[in-house]
């Protein structure tokens, strides 16, 4: 299985896996209807029909069972008992926290908590069905019309998750004659969106403007419709792309641009109103703006911003919209005002910017690799496997910092990482002291 299993391969694989779910005779150990199953169907593997039997699942088990032998805890799922910022409270603890999106610190801010309690108050915890059905609130068209006015676009559709909002838009709005290009380092959501639109997929080089214009030059004229999508800000790398660069061919080649701006909006700009901002772009410059609610919004869920006729059509036919229950009023008011307190309070951003920026400019001294990172809030610390990555994590856990790692397969093994998201609520000290404990553990 190679490194991504710690060099576990054949017999010693299956041991830890049995070992792990406590197993000796797995037949015997399964369910009384599992084992009538196996006796009448004898030629069907039970992969087939036990869930502990799954494939994927027994991958998953491997490299558990192997950090459980090197004395590795599991870094992920720890409960926090508090409001997590620049630091937080696990089992009685508190620790310096690196592990939140809780950009500009507006998660469990008195503003936006009141709101949400206000909206409670009013409009009860649910929209308990599909707008489409149980009409609109107030607020949840309060929030889509700021949101509009932030980038400068007609209209605004929010989902109630930022996944589901790549999913769905994508997967309904193209199809098997079209295709769509992304960057190599594209989030999941937008694969699982391409693969449910049977559109044909293609990844052009990681923020590389000119590869994506050579294979448009070559290809564009066999798909009916073409989208190109990038994010506003990579939350692996923390790198931004050249959006100019990519306006331009998408307006030479006759496609459609999609920019996610999950971990950009609030984070670039002179305002936080992302990379729009950052470039000073008019907003219809990009034809598809989609974001989150979850990061700097201090909610929870996505959206779409763009022309008037792209969020019609999708607030009347996109099935993730449609066939899903509307924005909750509490999180739509929170995300409302937190959008308010990052228009009246940009010093939030500059300030944002100045601790990340400082964090990448001492790790960088120290000799710590931290990959494409710009310094915009995502830094991370490239370890090269997931076993180090996830035991310098550990031990950096016991010197009171709580950063997650990143590990197989969700980046490649070589480039497994400790991903640190920076919030302008850390003080220096705090970001000086969690630099010199990594520097020293590597």
């Amino acid at each position: 299985m190679g490194k991504q299993n710690f060099g576990l391969v054949g017999q010693a694989r299956e041991e830890l896996v049995k070992r792990f779910l406590g197993r000796k005779n797995t037949q015997a150990s399964a369910p009384e209807g599992l084992r009538a199953a196996a006796a009448s169907y004898p030629e069907i593997p039970e992969s087939f029909y036990r869930f502990d039997r799954f494939p994927g699942y027994e991958k998953l088990l491997v490299p558990q069972a192997a950090a459980r032998r090197f004395g590795i805890e599991n870094p992920f799922f720890k409960t926090h008992e508090g409001a997590a910022g620049a630091t937080t409270q696990i089992d009685g603890r508190s620790f310096v926290n690196f592990s939140s999106y809780n950009y500009l610190g507006l998660s469990s801010h008195p503003r936006v908590n009141k709101a949400a309690k206000d909206a409670i108050e009013r409009y009860g915890t649910s929209a308990s069905a599909s707008r489409l059905v149980a009409g609109e609130r107030p607020v949840q068209r309060e929030l889509e019309e700021a949101l509009a006015d932030s980038y400068g676009v007609e209209d605004c559709v929010v989902f109630v998750s930022g996944h589901a909002t790549n999913v769905t838009t994508i997967g309904y709005l193209f199809g098997a004659k079209d295709l769509v290009i992304h960057d190599s380092l594209i989030h999941n959501s937008v694969i699982e969106g391409i693969q449910l639109s049977g559109a044909t997929r293609r990844a052009f080089p990681h923020n590389d403007a000119d590869a994506l214009d050579a294979i448009l030059s070559d290809i564009r004229g066999q798909f009916e419709r073409v989208l190109i999508v990038i994010e506003g800000l990579y939350s692996m790398d923390g790198d931004i792309p050249d959006l100019p660069r990519f306006v331009d061919v998408k307006q030479r080649h006759k496609a459609f641009l999609m920019v996610d701006e999950a971990h950009s909006f609030g984070v670039l700009g002179d305002r936080g109103m992302g990379i729009r901002e950052h470039y000073s772009l008019p907003g219809k410059a990009v034809d598809i703006w989609m974001g989150t609610l979850s990061k700097s919004l201090a909610g929870c869920g996505g959206y779409i911003a763009g022309e008037r006729a792209l969020v019609e059509h999708l607030k009347y036919a996109a099935p993730g919209f449609v066939y899903s229950v509307g924005m909750s009023p509490p999180l739509a008011a929170a995300a409302l005002e937190a959008l308010s307190i990052i228009r009246h309070e940009p010093e939030r951003t500059h300030r944002l910017r100045e601790r990340a920026g400082r964090f990448l400019e001492l790790a960088r001294k120290k000799g710590i690799d931290t990959g494409l990172s710009q310094g915009y809030a995502v830094i991370p610390a490239i370890i090269g496997s997931s076993l180090k990555a996830t035991r310098t994590a550990q031990q950096l856990f016991a010197h009171g910092i709580n950063v997650q790692p990143i590990i197989h397969p969700a980046v490649e093994e070589r480039a497994a990482r400790l991903r640190f998201f920076v919030s302008c609520m850390h003080s220096e000290e705090q970001i000086s002291a969690a630099v010199d404990a990594l520097a020293t553990l590597l």
